[in-house]
């Protein structure tokens, strides 16, 4: 399995000059297949796990309720085999206290931290770039052979290979690296 990119030549320009003839550059982005329905998902499932597809539904239903409950109560939540996710908010800092107040609040955050697991295998899957010229014609194929380093926006400025970074501890919910395993934090993210 591997991770398929396309990399098309597209004019860039850098300001809006318009004499400015911009420069031919090639663009990558990740070939996104169809997204998968949750029907689909389920039905996956419960092949996999030798449930019937009713159950699966309902466990489904169930956990979808329970995260999105927990998380909005300011839980960090473990998602099986993924990670953690959690709400956050960004926003303004004022120096009274008399001036804090809802509108500082410039927007609200869904924050998923992956687990190790997740992060390995991304960093161990391969990236196969298709290289096209400005005229869709395909003129190169190449295979990754990069280190596999993967971002960890939990660390900022900080990229981990395979996601061992502080011994691969930080899936909870902290912003400083402390995190738990995905247990029971009271990390509302605020701030982030």
């Amino acid at each position: 399995m591997a991770l398929k990119v396309k990399a098309v030549e597209k004019k860039i320009k850098f300001d809006k000059n318009p004499d400015n003839p911009g420069v031919w550059r090639y663009v990558m982005s990740p070939e996104l297949y169809t997204p998968l329905s949750q029907a689909k998902v389920i039905k996956e499932a419960a092949l996999r796990s030798g449930v019937s597809r009713g159950v699966m539904q309902a466990c489904w239903d169930a956990a979808g309720e329970v995260i999105k409950a927990w998380a909005t109560e300011g839980h960090s939540v473990a998602l099986p085999g993924l990670g953690t996710m959690r709400f956050g908010l960004r926003s303004k800092a004022v120096e009274d206290v008399n001036k804090v107040k809802a509108g500082l609040i410039t927007t609200r955050r869904i924050i998923f931290t992956p687990s190790v697991d997740l992060k390995e295998e991304l960093a161990n899957t391969a990236v196969q770039i298709t290289c096209y010229d400005r005229d869709g014609n395909e003129v190169k194929r190449v295979t990754s052979t990069d280190d596999g380093t993967v971002e960890d926006p939990e660390n900022e400025g900080s990229n981990t290979q395979s996601g061992t970074e502080n011994g691969g501890q930080n899936q909870g919910g902290t912003q400083n690296g402390g995190g738990n395993n995905g247990g029971d934090d009271d990390d509302t993210g605020e701030n982030d």
